[in-house]
């Protein structure tokens, strides 16, 4: 990489914050990342539906996720500019991710009352078990919530991978600080799974339930009530385990006498130009991967409650829709599960494989697994139409248990997706630069994310077949990665950053 580029801080700067830890401590200093991912897993397995309740259309569902791209987009290059010369008392990293934790419970909470509240602003008066039109003063209010949740997501997030990077800088792999990473993603998956499967939170709580949010909106409110909770004991342990140390201000002169959002975006396109043509590479393999996961990320639930329930979001048959969506969370849950299992093997496996066969390999299987679920779900809906939906009230149990086996699957690629391309952007990176660096890599996520929310909507009600139209490019694009991983990806391997001395001697050991 040029030396000269925004990526690095010069070498003749000791960078004050401290860098070595053990990795019981690096392991609980990524807790944070757990709480966040609790959130964002509701997120995932809850609001597409959601946003079909308050009377947004089916193809339309896409299009609020349009702030995600965005907010990825504009967020972590102001945000890791910043964090790369943060000079506070509690260290470069912590500010950021205390402020963006902090805004992520105020957003969730918006959007759990955002039915209580559009009713209060002027929504329908009828009660929410008779009401099928519009709700816009809640969509409203929704959608404001959402945006801030995706924009303190990224906020948050960035910093705290960048925080591992810094932790396990010199002692361990870049991959291990990775898969740590991705291990409390795993976590906080699981944990907001099992709170977005569970249809009991009205019943336990039965002040959730009010005339305009009935048992699905309770359960929503119920659980991103919880997602405050783990938010806030993540996040302070976090706080107190990671120990950051106070950025030098010479360090922060050396490096770069500019100030201001502008210079951030000018220092993250400049990273792009200096980027050496193999990052360039891992740019495209990393946005071709991304087209092919988006379609199962903002449906997965949905395709549950529609092609395997047979339900509706609203109307007579709301209950067995959401049904589906709880067997969807329930889906994911088991897919975190994996998830987790398979982290901390994709070091070794990047150690004994280089990363693009493994890459490559994880490409493979997602496409076998999305042909299945649009095979399945073509199964489900063949026959099934609104004469015979009188008969047919819920899944066939046999497609029941092969889509949650589906879901189970999903969970090993999804593996090698969160931990291999950040592990090369760090070790890209010099000790100075993560967060810029992983910046530059999230262009590669929003960008394939824009294409399949302003897309995947309209293709699917042209087609008129749910969500096998967008499960189907999904399929399309994991075949075509799993091809350009092997033919563009540089033939390396995710190894400590060790001198060439010490590597040799080990590759002879």
């Amino acid at each position: 990489m040029d030396r000269e580029g925004d990526l690095s801080f010069p070498n003749n700067v000791v960078y004050a914050a401290k860098q070595v830890c053990s990795l019981g401590r690096l392991f609980f200093a990524c807790m944070v990342a757990g709480g966040i991912q609790y959130a964002w897993a509701l997120q995932l397995s809850l609001l597409s539906p959601y946003t079909q309740s308050l009377g947004i259309p089916h193809h339309h569902v896409s299009l609020t996720w349009i702030c995600g791209p965005i907010a990825g987009f504009v967020v972590p290059p102001i945000v890791g500019y910043y964090s790369d010369r943060c000079t506070a008392m509690m260290g470069r990293r912590r500010p950021f991710i205390v402020a963006g934790c902090l805004v992520i419970c105020l957003s969730v909470m918006l959007i759990g009352f955002s039915a209580d509240i559009g009713r209060l602003l002027g929504d329908t008066k009828e009660h929410c078990t008779t009401s099928t039109g519009p709700r816009w003063a809640a969509t409203a209010v929704y959608i404001v919530g959402f945006w801030f949740l995706n924009f303190a997501n990224n906020a948050a997030q960035g910093p705290a991978r960048a925080l591992m990077a810094d932790l396990s800088a010199g002692n361990y792999m870049p991959s291990v600080g990775q898969a740590i990473f991705c291990g409390w993603m795993a976590i906080g998956n699981v944990l907001g799974y099992m709170a977005g499967a569970d249809g009991e939170w009205h019943v336990w709580l039965p002040w959730l339930k009010t005339v305009a949010c009935c048992e699905a909106c309770a359960n929503l409110k119920g659980a991103f009530l919880t997602a405050v909770i783990v938010i806030i004991i993540s996040t302070s342990i976090t706080m107190y385990i990671a120990e950051e140390k106070q950025l030098d201000n010479a360090y922060v002169e050396a490096s770069s006498g500019r100030r201001g959002c502008i210079c951030g975006f000018g220092d993250f396109f400049k990273s792009l130009k200096n980027l050496p043509q193999s990052m360039f590479k891992v740019l495209a393999v990393t946005a071709v991967t991304w087209l092919a996961w988006f379609p199962f990320i903002q449906y997965g639930t949905d395709w549950m409650g529609r092609e395997i329930y047979h339900g509706e979001p609203q109307g007579p048959k709301v209950s067995v829709y959401y049904a589906g969506v709880r067997e969807g969370a329930v889906g994911l849950l088991l897919s975190s599960i994996c998830l987790l299992a398979a982290a901390f093997n994709t070091p070794h496996l990047c150690g004994r494989l280089t990363s693009r066969v493994v890459w490559s390999l994880s490409n493979f299987i997602l496409f076998g697994i999305m042909t299945a679920m649009v095979i399945l779900g073509l199964v489900s809906t063949k026959g099934y139409n609104a004469s015979f939906t009188a008969g047919l009230t819920g899944p066939d149990p046999k497609l029941r248990v092969i889509a949650l086996s589906l879901f189970a699957l999903i969970g090993i690629p999804q593996a090698v997706l969160f931990t291999v391309p950040w592990a090369v952007a760090s070790k890209v990176a010099d000790d100075g630069g993560q967060g810029l660096a992983i910046g530059v890599l999230n262009i590669a996520i929003v960008v394939p994310q824009l294409i399949i929310v302003l897309t995947v909507g309209p293709i699917n009600k042209a087609f008129g077949k749910g969500n096998t139209p967008a499960f189907g490019i999904g399929c399309a694009f994991a075949f075509i990665c799993a091809i350009l991983a092997l033919i563009l990806l540089p033939k390396t391997r995710v190894t400590r950053g060790m001198s060439n001395a010490t590597a040799m001697a080990s590759r002879e050991r």
